[in-house]
């Protein structure tokens, strides 16, 4: 058969698809014709999403980068279904992580940012964000993000900070917002207080030391890691019920080393199982500690200032803390207060995230958000179904956050933030202000010198990017988001924190428009191929950014979306981009098949009667899986979107419909018409279905397609399209009048006969290429005698001649394939396979026999299970008549 002949006005791709020729071009297209500012329609539905807002010191890593392609795939569907879409990015100050970058910068010139003071500090760090902060929106581009740049927000703009101090002052007036000395996590070289998400745990070898305080019957062994803590002790504490240590509840012992007497108290925080039931309090450097302390009104001693350097008088002043550690050891030992040996032992340390030093608890002065009723408000919000979790099993997480909330720490030591917007004055007065109100003046009047923790501004983030405390027409279409996407580890951090303030906000709206996201849907983390976190020290670190110079964003994204689904980690591997890209490679390859034999989105496809079955086929698959993508992105299953793209791109478009669509392109006429028709149908759907995930590959094809081209600026009149893109198509609806469920068992039939016959070729060893004799007995009484051809042609099976002799026979279904394999088949090897799968197929069927001979398999199975095994059975059964079938056709020998 003749390679169809391409029609001199078809529109030619180049012979490959290289990404970095055509990406950048496509992205600045367009951003430059507005296709992702909102449309403002007033009879479109509007659908937002605020992007987590990435720090202004961060690249794009593969956690990024998942979570982008997941918002992406998201807002370009929702876009070419015709919703009013708007994706809001910007960035986080970043506070402690921003600051630190810069304070280095100041090192290396050796100054300090205490040489330049607070207000040329804060000037040298926006000189910093101008000049070199920020790199990761130009990355995000690289990736392909479709959002609104017009839009674009930082957290320390005006407007943002307006918002800030807007949300303080009504917390402060509300009486939600108050100060207080409690224990913090601290970090004694960034020298400030951190959040929780701002503290990374690991695993770190110490020594457990056993203590005795007290003598004699009187005296009681503690274990501890932190020996030099015990310095500031002003209790041991035991359980209430342990009967080892009633005598003494109440009563005092002596503090070793300091010749202080503390006193034995009773609490149920601890636990009488654990080591000697006995534990020390130290409420100045322990969390824990702090919460005994509070529940007995105990004294906190602060035995460190805010270096973590000794501050206590006697032999210790001055020591670091990890210095002191040994020296309290070693005085213990000398005192005899060493109970037995000194222990190695693992424990989970805290470090700072940012610098990795070990973090300190520490007793001071801060400001806090009172939580207990804006964490409440959250709560319901979920509970009552104003907030969808996904997936459901999460809300447990959520849950168990929310409703056991302490009350946020919200100041930090740093210079680089929002400021706190509360003044003191001479005789003690203190005064918040907010930002439309004047500061008081005069002598001795001064300005908290702490800032905010960012996660205080990012907890506004949806309510302040629209123009919050401003009634303004983007807060009244946009708000609430949508959907919020978000990694299932920050869940508590800035998820629960939106939710506070949204509700608490937005509340003059009524319950259902106060949230600040209809949905929450979680992902999980980006792991390697064998479940693992991908950590440098593991070697397995992958950079999306040197995927896309490698493989293309396409590639990078497919891979990403392909294994994500709502709360579960995404398994990724280097070679699972390859096949990525060479999905791409595929892709193209086909449509240049298509547009060659004049393929176009503008023909019209004929009725069904003038359709082949292959025609009726391939339509008839393509919207049964348009309707399945659709289920599957609603429900946010997007690896199961992708698989069902993938599997009918792939193997049923291009592997079997471009290859059956050669025969009635031969053939010319009609029949070529049609299926030029079918093609571009199919092709412009497919993709349509894809460019979420995939967006510039197919925007290239679409284009090609379209009969235009990057370069071309045809109005689209063919394909009713208002734009030439496929960023503002229109989004595939599945028809039900192309559905054939005859001509699907057609070619369901033909696959079936296609693939046992390659089977058989390859089990023996023949060529691709080589061409055998056969004859197809029985073809022409049943639906496949019109396939005959395509079906040759599939398999390089030759005319049978005169001479003709078949030493093998193959039952497919009704036909019967002879096939003259003489000096080229080997018969034993074939005899082997078959035998071999002959057993297989019996020990299968023997499997479910007895299963479903067992009667109390059948009362105690559920009917899903006993079918399946049905289904087994009669499997096992057909293949053991197929088999034997073919070992009786082989030739003797």
């Amino acid at each position: 058969m003749s390679a169809p002949q391409r029609p001199e006005s078809a529109p030619e791709l180049p012979q490959t698809f290289v990404p970095a020729e055509v990406e950048g071009t496509l992205y600045e297209r367009w951003v430059e014709r507005g296709y992702f500012t909102p449309s403002g329609k007033p009879d479109a539905t509007p659908y937002s999403i605020v992007i987590p807002p990435p720090n202004v010191t961060g690249s794009l890593h593969v956690g990024h980068a998942l979570d982008h392609t997941i918002q992406d795939v998201l807002v370009r569907r929702r876009r070419m279904q015709g919703f009013d879409t708007l994706w809001l990015p910007g960035m986080d100050h970043a506070g402690i992580a921003t600051q630190n970058v810069v304070e280095r910068e100041l090192a290396k010139e050796g100054l300090s940012r205490h040489d330049l003071g607070r207000e040329a500090f804060v000037e040298r760090v926006w000189r910093w964000k101008a000049e070199s902060g920020g790199k990761i929106l130009g990355q995000m581009r690289r990736l392909g993000d479709s959002v609104d740049w017009t839009r674009e927000r930082f957290t320390m703009d005006e407007g943002l900070s307006q918002a800030v101090g807007t949300m303080f002052k009504r917390l402060y007036d509300d009486g939600l917002i108050y100060r207080a000395e409690r224990i913090i996590n601290w970090c004694p070289r960034c020298l400030t207080a951190l959040s929780d998400i701002e503290v990374e745990h690991s695993d770190d070898d110490g020594e457990l030391v056993s203590i005795r305080y007290g003598d004699g019957d009187n005296s009681l062994v503690v274990a501890t890691t932190r020996a030099e803590t015990m310095l500031g002790d002003t209790a041991v504490a035991v359980h209430p019920d342990d009967e080892r240590y009633a005598h003494l509840v109440g009563t005092d012992v002596e503090l070793p080393l300091t010749g202080r007497r503390i006193p034995v108290v009773a609490d149920e925080h601890v636990d009488p199982e654990f080591g000697t039931g006995a534990v020390k309090v130290t409420p100045a450097h322990d969390p824990n500690d702090f919460e005994i302390g509070r529940r007995h009104d105990l004294p906190s001693l602060v035995i460190m200032d805010e270096h973590g350097v000794i501050t206590t008088h006697g032999p210790f002043q001055g020591l670091d803390r990890f210095e002191a550690r040994p020296a309290v050891v070693a005085a213990l030992r000398a005192d005899g207060r060493i109970e037995r040996e000194v222990r190695p032992y693992r424990h989970a340390v805290g470090h700072c995230q940012r610098c990795d030093t070990v973090v300190e608890p520490r007793v001071s002065l801060q400001w806090f958000v009172k939580v207990e009723p804006l964490a409440s408000a959250a709560s319901d919000a979920v509970r009552s179904g104003r907030i969808a979790i996904h997936p459901p099993e999460l809300a447990k997480r959520y849950f168990s956050w929310v409703d056991n909330m302490h009350d946020w720490c919200i100041s930090r030591q740093l210079w680089w933030g929002h400021r706190i917007p509360v003044f003191y004055g001479p005789n003690g007065e203190v005064v918040c202000v907010g930002p439309d109100e004047q500061p008081p003046t005069g002598p001795g009047w001064t300005q908290d010198e702490d800032v905010l923790d960012t996660w205080f501004s990012s907890g506004l983030w949806p309510i302040s990017t629209l123009g919050w405390p401003a009634q303004t027409p983007d807060l009244a279409r946009y708000y609430p988001t949508s959907v919020l996407v978000t990694g299932y580890d920050i869940l508590f951090f800035w998820v629960v924190r939106m939710a506070m303030f949204g509700l608490y906000a937005m509340q003059d709206r009524g319950p259902a428009d106060s949230v600040p996201f209809r949905e929450i849907v979680l992902h999980g983390m980006v792991r390697d191929a064998h479940g693992k976190k991908m950590s440098k020290s593991f070697g397995n670190v992958i950079d999306p950014l040197d995927w896309i110079d490698r493989y293309g964003a396409d590639a990078t994204r497919f891979t990403l979306a392909r294994g994500a689904n709502p709360g579960s980690d995404v398994p990724i591997t280097e070679e699972w981009a390859q096949g990525s890209r060479n999905f791409a490679t595929k892709l193209w390859n086909a449509s240049r098949f298509a547009l060659m034999n004049g393929a176009s989105a503008g023909l019209p496809v004929p009725a069904a009667d003038r359709l082949s079955s292959a025609d009726r086929w391939i339509l008839s698959r393509l919207h049964t899986v348009i309707a399945e993508v659709d289920a599957s992105y609603d429900g946010y299953e997007f690896a199961r979107a992708c698989e069902a793209i993938q599997a009918f791109a792939w193997g049923e478009f291009c592997d079997w419909y471009v290859e059956l669509a050669k025969t009635s392109l031969t053939a010319g006429g009609d029949a070529a018409q049609a299926t030029r028709a079918v093609l571009g149908h199919v092709l412009d759907r497919l993709l349509r279905l894809l460019h979420p995930v995939m967006p510039f590959v197919t925007e290239e094809l679409w284009l090609a397609l379209t009969q235009g081209g990057v370069d071309g600026e045809a109005a689209g009149a063919a394909t009713g399209e208002a734009e030439r893109s496929l960023v503002v198509a229109s989004w595939p609806v599945p028809e039900q009048a192309y559905a054939d469920k005859a001509a699907e068992a057609e070619i369901a039939s033909l696959q079936r006969l296609v693939t046992e016959v390659r089977r058989f070729r390859s089990d023996q060893g023949l060529r691709p290429g080589q061409r055998v004799p056969a004859r197809l007995v029985g073809i022409e009484a049943g639906v496949l005698a019109a396939h005959e051809p395509a079906i040759r042609t599939l398999l390089r099976l030759e005319e049978a001649g005169p001479d003709f002799t078949a030493s093998a026979s193959l039952p497919v279904g009704d036909v019967r394939v002879e096939l003259d394999t003489a000096g080229t088949i080997d018969v034993a090897a074939e005899r082997r396979r078959l035998e071999k799968d002959l057993g297989n197929a019996r020990k299968d069927r023997d499997q479910a026999q007895r299963k479903l001979g067992n009667a109390e398999f059948l009362a105690k199975a559920p009917q899903q299970v006993v079918d399946k095994v049905n289904r087994q059975y009669a499997t096992a059964e057909a293949d053991i008549a197929r088999l034997e079938a073919q070992l009786a056709a082989l030739p003797a020998g």
